[in-house]
């Protein structure tokens, strides 16, 4: 089997140094493939100054997002001829036996989009991003209680996109790659979402452990800790998520849990934390999906 690394990179050159020396380790990789989304803070002189002929890069005319990136990335590894593409962003950091213990499960049970537990950097006993286990609305937050429901060590049906997944040539032949107008946030759930809609078995292997730095906000618990709310700082990642979330819900989910989201993004910014000014925001994000406007969040780049 023919493994690639795709890693997408942006203006974190130290973090990028730190992942590649960790791929360099990782004997069974064929390509280790980097997507420089148009950095500016020395990343493609310091990729043109590597000597390692598993090692190539591509530095993009524009910021694409990460959306863009893991669309260039995916369909380059397909190219050059990867039979697995295993993708992550540059922040994380895979266990040196990660990869090894995703090929013994993808090739044991058959798995097309199979990812790593992700682990929280700061404190690897708890998850980096909440996940809702399958057949209820449980969320668990730490590795005890994955490891608690996970069935002969996988969780299926769950994985967290983009972190460290390992997806097949097949599948991706078949559903195409990722879109690329999304520009960030949502791009990697819409993903797994029509994986699952075309019928890819996909789980996460709870052996294998894959690092990312944590934020306290996603997850954010609301209404008395009833749901959560992915809430963040950022109005271009809010803009994004408010606009690829109401998209991603209309095709995969139905318009009453358009309106959920609606009803908990209004609920979430007037009680839980208040931003009235959030909520104009939302509106135009997620009118302007419905009408296939992707322009928008440029107005927030900087």
């Amino acid at each position: 089997m023919r493994v690639q690394a795709v890693v997408v990179t942006f203006n974190r050159l130290a973090m990028l140094q730190r992942l590649v020396a960790r791929l360099q380790e990782i004997a069974g990789l064929e390509r280790i493939l980097v997507v420089d989304n148009a950095s500016t803070d020395g990343t493609g002189e310091w990729l043109a100054g590597l000597d390692d002929e598993r090692l190539r890069h591509e530095t993009l005319a524009a910021n694409t997002g990460g959306a863009g990136g893991f669309h260039h990335g995916l369909g380059w590894a397909v190219r050059e001829g990867a039979d697995l593409v295993w993708l992550m962003d540059d922040d994380g950091l895979p266990a040196l036996d990660c990869l090894d213990l995703l090929l013994e499960r993808q090739q044991r049970d058959g798995l097309e989009f199979c990812g790593p537990a992700v682990l929280a950097e700061q404190d690897p006993s708890r998850l980096c991003f909440p996940i809702r286990l399958p057949g209820g609305t449980r969320v668990v937050h730490d590795m005890a209680a994955v490891e608690a429901a996970a069935r002969e060590g996988l969780i299926d049906d769950v994985v967290i996109p983009f972190n460290g997944v390992l997806v097949t040539r097949e599948l991706v032949e078949r559903i195409g790659l990722p879109r690329e107008e999304f520009f960030i946030w949502g791009d990697d759930v819409e993903y797994l979402w029509r994986a699952q809609r075309a019928g890819a078995r996909v789980a996460t292997v709870v052996d294998a452990h894959f690092l990312h730095p944590a934020t306290d906000d996603l997850g954010t618990p609301m209404m008395f800790g009833r749901t959560t709310y992915n809430h963040t700082a950022s109005d271009l990642k809010h803009y994004c998520m408010a606009r690829n979330n109401t998209l991603n819900l209309r095709t995969y989910r139905g318009w009453l849990h358009v309106l959920l989201f609606w009803l908990k993004t209004v609920w979430f910014y007037l009680f839980t934390k208040p931003q009235p000014a959030r909520i104009p925001l939302s509106a135009r994000a997620a009118a302007a999906g419905l009408r296939g406007d992707f322009t928008g969040h440029r107005r927030y780049l900087t």
